[in-house]
């Protein structure tokens, strides 16, 4: 990667006594069948503290609910965001933390990701930047001898989660993506503690019966108006913020946004609705109820065998697949997506109904979303309840709860985390097919064990992206 400009910078010098606060870790056999050189205590960085030491790569709107849950577990040392802005609230954020649990830590700040991965006392990376940049971060932490903390999608493309899962088998990390609704949504006005989790261990334990139909609704993106190119804002590396995707004109407008606190744009959180950074709603939504409904239905470990859209609409034209205009949001605003699976179930990703997942299997029915949970097979827990240890078991072992809990948890005794990235991988390629055909408007077979579509060299195309010159993934 060429080498942009940086900036380095160190921050407060008040000193605080250091105080015991760590994680517990529970043993349990290691997820992966693979073996590596590093894998167990060699692939641990061994801290000299009794709190792992942290690096917070990406520290927008989203990083505020990540970084603090990393920070109860660990010491920030450093923040990185090439908005900086968005860099200063982190490392204000970061040294308000460390100053509450007595640590003495200076908090340094960086533009530049790699030279937070530089340092070899950061043993662990959160990484909540826009997707297009997920993968060549995390596989450079990787690489570097972190482990990685990266929320969702984890990828842009197909070709991205295997270039990861490739990195991930020769470094032997520990990494959780951030699909929380495996640990701790709570649903039924908290009733339920893990109320996803229930739900997929109905379907697992054959509550349910022959599981036929699957509908994940997840909303449709967002419209804008045309957006005029206007100057990049004061403090914004409009460039690094690009990265990988093509180096476009800054875009935006006072109206037609999806979040208050940003302006339509090109960049902070509106980035979602442009293919070029994201995939919309398919793999902003996608990625966590296309990831418990594969759970759910015995195939996040494979995947569809056809995948069709019986229907899509988009903002504006597309031509082979590619916008005709580079002024409006591009991503679908409203979809249905059928796709087939090997054992018979039929899965649509839909974007209009209530928001959640509706299973139905030949014996029962559920309707599962972060604030309910019913459903003749839930009802039917009253009098049937699941065995004991059903939920431990789907949880690999360990007391189901908070993800960043059991990512720590994980660190410490060197297993994958609960949202590991193979299943979560095959989830997103679900999804990444979704708006593949939707985007080319023709129906596609998969071979999942080749991990290609068939008979379909244009579509196959999609499965990767052009990398810019200077910011390409090296594995």
């Amino acid at each position: 990667m060429k080498d942009p400009p940086m900036k380095r910078t160190s921050t407060s010098r008040r000193q605080f006594l250091q105080t015991s606060a760590a994680a517990a870790a529970a043993a349990s056999v290691p997820y992966f069948g693979w073996t590596s050189p590093t894998i167990g205590q060699d692939a641990k960085t061994e801290s000299k503290n009794d709190r792992p030491i942290l690096g917070c790569i990406g520290t927008g709107d989203r990083w505020n609910a990540v970084g603090p849950a990393a920070m109860n577990f660990a010491d920030c040392v450093a923040v990185c965001d090439v908005d900086a802005a968005h860099m200063e609230k982190g490392k204000s954020r970061a040294e308000s933390s460390n100053s509450k649990k007595g640590r003495e830590r200076i908090v340094e700040t960086y533009e530049d990701y790699r030279k937070l991965l530089d340092r070899k006392d950061i043993e662990v990376v959160t990484i909540v930047t826009p997707d297009h940049w997920h993968s060549k971060i995390a596989i450079e932490a990787m690489k570097a001898g972190k482990d990685v903390y990266c929320e969702k999608p984890l990828t842009l493309t197909i070709d991205e989660g295997k270039q990861i899962i490739k990195v991930l088998k020769e470094t032997g990390r520990v990494f959780q993506v951030g699909t929380q609704q495996r640990s701790e949504m709570s649903v039924n006005r908290g009733q339920v503690a893990q109320g996803f989790l229930t739900a997929v261990a109905l379907c697992r334990e054959g509550r349910l019966g022959k599981i036929q139909n699957v509908e994940c609704r997840i909303g449709g993106s967002t419209k804008s108006p045309e957006l005029p190119e206007v100057p990049v804002p004061t403090g914004l590396n409009w460039e690094l913020w690009c990265g990988q995707a093509p180096l476009a004109k800054f875009v935006s407008s006072p109206t037609g946004s999806s979040n208050r606190s940003y302006p339509a744009s090109r960049c902070h959180y509106e980035f979602r609705w442009w293919y070029e950074y994201s995939g919309g709603k398919m793999t902003d939504w996608g990625a966590h109820h296309v990831d418990i409904a594969s759970w759910a239905i015995g195939a996040d470990n494979t995947g569809p065998t056809s995948v069709e859209g019986v229907m899509a609409v988009h903002p504006v034209e597309f031509k082979d697949g590619w916008p005709t205009a580079d002024n409006q949001y591009n991503a679908a605003t409203k979809f249905d997506v059928k796709c087939m699976y090997a054992n018979g179930v039929e899965l649509h990703i839909l974007s209009d109904g209530e928001n959640g997942i509706k299973i139905t299997g030949d014996k029962g029915e559920l309707f599962v979303s972060r604030s309910a949970l019913r459903g003749s097979a839930f009802d039917a827990l009253k009098d049937d309840p699941l065995p004991e240890g059903a939920l431990t078991k789907l949880y690999k072992g360990k007391k189901p709860g908070n993800h960043m809990a059991n990512f720590f948890e994980c660190i410490k005794d060197r297993t994958q985390p609960i949202s590991d990235v193979p299943t979560h991988h095959r989830a997103m390629t679900t999804c990444h097919l979704a708006n593949i055909a939707i985007r080319l408007g023709r129906p596609l077979k998969w071979d999942a064990e080749k991990e290609q579509i068939v008979g379909d060299e244009a579509a196959n195309a999609f499965l990767k992206r052009e990398q810019r010159k200077g910011y390409e993934i090296a594995t």
